[in-house]
Order: structure tokens, then sequence, then C-alpha cells
């Protein structure tokens, strides 16, 4: 029987282990972009266009911050803020071209660093792994994000 000081200490090596795990696929990155910017971008990418307040709530961090954050992926050109025309005082933060190469070179790398620690496992680890990934994604809320699975999901 699972106690609650066992899942206490369940959820801290998770916590730890995917805390890390998070910091190394992010030395993957080239630039100097960084792990806010490069997930807001990833959020206009895949929920845009959005107002900065709408970004701001997705990304749990207050409306000044994220002013600050869209104003640096727009330096860069991979955002562009356009004006609302339903309404005019509202501006709407959608991806460029630009943004778009950025974040695929991005998880190209994160992936390919990650397939490669991958195989450096034993085979009855990586045989584990599904079932893990499985437990992972239940605890975030996401079922079965394999690409193939989205696009059942959009049909």
């Amino acid at each position: 029987m699972t106690t609650d000081a066992d899942r206490t200490g369940d959820a801290e090596r998770l916590r730890h282990g995917v805390n890390r795990l998070a910091r190394l696929m992010r030395h993957q990155d080239d630039g100097d972009l960084g792990a806010t910017a490069t997930a807001a971008l990833a959020t206009v990418r895949k929920r845009g266009p959005l107002t900065l307040g709408e970004l701001a709530s997705f990304e749990q961090v207050s409306p000044p911050t994220m002013t600050k954050v869209v104003e640096k992926l727009e330096s860069r050109g991979f955002v562009t803020r356009r004006i609302d025309p339903d309404d005019r005082r509202v501006a709407r933060v959608t991806v460029t071209t630009g943004g778009t190469r950025y974040l695929e070179r991005t998880r190209a790398r994160r992936t390919e660093w990650l397939a490669g620690r991958l195989g450096e496992l034993e085979p009855t680890q990586v045989a584990s792994l599904a079932g893990a990934i499985e437990l992972l994604e239940a605890i975030i809320g996401e079922p079965d994000c394999r690409p193939e699975a989205a696009a059942q999901r959009q049909r």
C-alpha cells in the first residue's frame, strides 16, 4: 500500500527530475531568448492571435512582464502586434514565419538531444518509457501528445 510519505517522496523525485530535464533541454536552445519568451512564443503559435492580457494569463505572468516579453519577441521579428479590426483599442499578437522557424529549430534541437539520451538507455528502460510518458501526460492533463494522435484529434 502506498503511503502519503511514499507519494510525497515520489513527488519530490518527479519534481526534481522534470525540472532538471527541462533545464537541460533549454540548454540546447540557440541564442539567448530565454525560457519565458520561448514559452510565450510557443503559446502565441499554438493559440494565437492573442491579446497581451490573454497571453499573460496563459503564461501566468503579470501584464507588464508580458509587455516586455512581447517587445523582445517583436524586436527579433518573431511576433507582430496588429490592431484588432473589431476593437481598435486592442492589439493582438501573432507569430511570424521567423518565430515559427525559431520554434521549429529549438524543438528539433531539443528532440535530437533527448533522442540521443534515450539511445544511451538499456532496452528494458526504453520499454518502460511508454508507460511513464502516459503517466506524465495524465498528470499535466494532456492525453497522448504524439504527433499522429494530435492529427487524429484534429480530424
